[in-house]
């Protein structure tokens, strides 16, 4: 009798469905895919058409570039380089140098990645316009939702605890080991996902909007003080051109963190809002 008692008590594990996404959560998800990869494409075409940056206010021919891709004239083929604070890296072709119909063509990026694969300027600007101020609306749309609704609060702002050293810690340890929640913790962002997404939408974002905005000159007649906050408007390119650059790595990360902590089960729930966990559950 106690023997069966005893199996009773025991508790198996459980697949159960939670709902991890809201559908605005998901829309505006999808949709930033999409503009984020025109926008990079035909950031990348923008760039080919002068592959230098600047700090402060510089930018005209013979100024010192602090990056530089580019390419030499030397031997049977020009030869691609990098050229980091005076410091030059020879390429091994991609960069600087690049195929165009079979024949060696100086590019900083090439055809293959950017938008559109042949170079011209005004149609990747064009491409890059549309797309950057769609992208402007879908965030302010997310940003909206998320004020309204509560998940800025509830969801993605950290707990007190949760900022401790000790408990940063722990989890960094647990990623770098790949061990991800389980059970109850599944059903929360985790601290690092949280600091991680918070500081996408708080500081990367906005920094990447505001310096393509001081790139205009029509919003710098409007208004000229963004040119002043960011020192010129080729230190907002630069600074664009990182910003988006941080954007490229997080998006790796973020990915990688996706195919290893679970590919269909993440894909799902950005799709359906359905997610799967497994909890502690009666012996049926």
């Amino acid at each position: 009798m106690n023997e069966n008692a005893s199996n009773d008590n025991i508790r198996y594990p459980r697949t159960v469905f939670i709902r991890r996404h809201s559908i605005i959560t998901r829309f505006t998800h999808w949709l930033n895919v999409l503009c984020l990869s025109f926008l990079l494409l035909s950031g990348l075409q923008i760039f080919n058409a002068h592959p230098e940056l600047y700090w402060g206010q510089y930018g005209a021919d013979g100024d010192p570039a602090f990056l530089t891709i580019g390419a030499d004239d030397g031997g049977d083929k020009p030869q691609g380089f990098v050229r980091i604070a005076g410091l030059k890296f020879p390429t091994t072709g991609v960069l600087g140098v690049s195929n165009v119909d079979g024949e060696p063509t100086k590019r900083a990026f090439p055809e293959w990645i950017t938008i559109p694969s042949f170079q011209d300027l005004a149609v990747g600007r064009r491409w890059h316009f549309f797309f950057a101020w769609l992208f402007v609306i879908n965030g302010l749309l997310y940003l909206g939702f998320s004020l309204l609704s509560g998940h800025l609060r509830r969801d993605l702002a950290p707990k007190a605890e949760e900022l401790s050293p000790r408990h940063l810690g722990q989890e960094v340890l647990d990623h770098a080991r790949l061990r991800f929640p389980k059970g109850e913790k599944a059903r929360h962002y985790n601290s690092l996902q949280k600091l991680t997404y918070l500081a996408v939408i708080v500081v990367l974002l906005p920094l990447m909007v505001l310096t393509g905005l001081t790139m205009s000159p029509g919003v710098d007649a409007a208004v000229p003080v963004l040119v002043e906050i960011f020192g010129g408007r080729q230190t907002a390119r630069t600074i664009h051109f990182i910003t988006a650059s941080a954007l490229v790595l997080f998006v790796v990360v973020h990915v990688a963190m996706v195919i290893l902590s679970g590919t269909w089960n993440n894909i799902r729930s950005m799709i359906t809002g359905r997610y799967a966990i497994r909890e502690e559950g009666p012996n049926a």
